[in-house]
């Protein structure tokens, strides 16, 4: 492949990242990407190259933004704890406290830390929906609210892939009278200046990257040729039901159409470049959106030990599901996707995406690419061999004198 052009900087120390930026180029088909680090709020990281679209036709930009996937759900949590730092939401009180219409169909008691944790056993709604209703709010968590758990909730977990957002924009919704993706502009990215978007203005889309390659129900088919067909009637009906639920139920169309850009769909299309995701997690990092409380629950385990995601679960070979742990609304740092540090919290998005914050060492860390790859939770190689190279110059940078 001809080498792609690398542009931005990196600190004194710090050009191992630059290295591995570039190899990604040359050794794991890299069309499009950024990488940002910043430490202790400081910018050491700051890369992009190769293209915004599959023709190579447009480069990417210092500012060109690209969609997501789940690493939305990091900016998303975010909303609703920038609400309970301020008090104005209990995590302990029921959805329906402040969503009256979600008291149906037994979920008159699930409480909102429920729907962070991917503990409510909505995954889906009771019936597929037609592509396009994706794009209508109120159609949608009207849905959600006459849909009866697909699991007692609390039991088990089980990532609420595309619901995820919906249950808690709507409770941010009903709280603010904003909508998440208002929300997390006018009192997060907004504020620090951060090119993170959760319905992106068409103004802004001329700057979008196009996907080369998007999840979609034929890929997954194409992946697990005995994934179920709806109707699902129930989450112990296949090994791969949770799949199914969560990732077929509720389409999302074609992820580089204007319509998905503009749409709010706060689980998954939100559209960032990487500064932008690192700088709300430099943020976080050092204290200036939440308490250090809030923090600390933030990243606290909702998970029993040893649980295994019914949704997540259906990915990996038979009989070989590995326990997986959820925060409050991220992903946890159990196999390493974000260095050594084990306290770290962000999320991934699938194709390859992820972001993070690691408050004990000032890091924050941001990888956005278009080249549609392999996971969800920051196991994608591409970003592992940075997050590598961050930790390893960090290492090398204290060491000096």
């Amino acid at each position: 492949m001809e080498a792609a052009i690398v542009n931005g900087h990196c600190a004194p120390g710090f050009e191992g990242v630059r290295a591995a930026f570039e190899r990604n180029f040359r050794e794991h088909d890299e069309v499009g990407a950024a990488v940002a680090v910043l430490r202790d709020g400081a910018p050491v990281v700051d890369l992009w190259g190769g293209h915004a679209d599959a023709a190579g036709s447009r480069a990417w930009e210092r500012d060109t933004l690209v969609n997501v996937y789940s690493t939305s759900k990091g900016m998303t949590a975010l909303c609703a704890h920038l609400l309970v730092d301020r008090g104005e939401l209990d995590l302990d009180a029921p959805v329906a406290h402040y969503w009256p219409e979600f008291a149906r169909e037994g979920k008159e008691a699930i409480p909102v830390r429920w729907l962070l944790s991917h503990r409510a056993g909505l995954p889906a709604p009771r019936e597929p929906l037609a592509e396009g209703r994706a794009y209508d709010w109120e159609y949608v968590c009207e849905a959600l609210a006459a849909t009866p758990p697909w699991w007692e909730p609390g039991t088990a977990q089980g990532y609420h892939a595309v619901t995820f957002g919906y249950l808690v924009g709507e409770v941010v919704r009903r709280i603010t009278g904003r909508s998440l993706g208002t929300f997390l502009r006018e009192e997060i990215t907004g504020p620090l200046g951060a090119e993170v978007f959760i319905g992106t203005p068409v103004a802004e889309q001329p700057r979008c990257a196009d996907m080369v390659g998007q999840l979609s129900a034929a890929q997954l088919r194409e992946r697990f040729p005995d994934l179920p067909t709806p109707p699902v009637r129930g989450i112990a009906d296949h090994p791969r039901a949770g799949v199914a639920l969560a990732l077929t139920y509720l389409p999302t169309g074609d992820v580089n159409s204007a319509a998905y850009r503009s749409a709010e769909i706060p689980s998954g299309n939100g559209h960032a470049t990487a500064r932008g995701l690192a700088a709300v997690y430099a943020a976080l990092a050092g204290g200036g959106l939440v308490r250090p409380a809030t923090l600390e629950a933030m990243r606290s385990s909702q998970s029993r030990p040893g649980e295994v995601d019914l949704t997540l679960g259906g990915f990996a070979p038979e009989g070989s599901a590995a326990a997986y742990r959820w925060g409050l609304g991220y992903m946890l740092n159990d196999r390493g996707q974000a260095g050594p540090n084990r306290r770290t919290l962000g999320h991934g998005g699938a194709g390859g995406s992820y972001a993070f914050a690691d408050p004990e060492n000032g890091l924050a860390y941001a990888y956005v690419m278009n080249r549609f790859g392999g996971g969800t939770s920051g196991e994608d190689p591409r970003s592992r061999a940075l997050v590598a190279a961050v930790y390893e110059a960090l290492a090398g940078v204290r060491g000096r004198p």
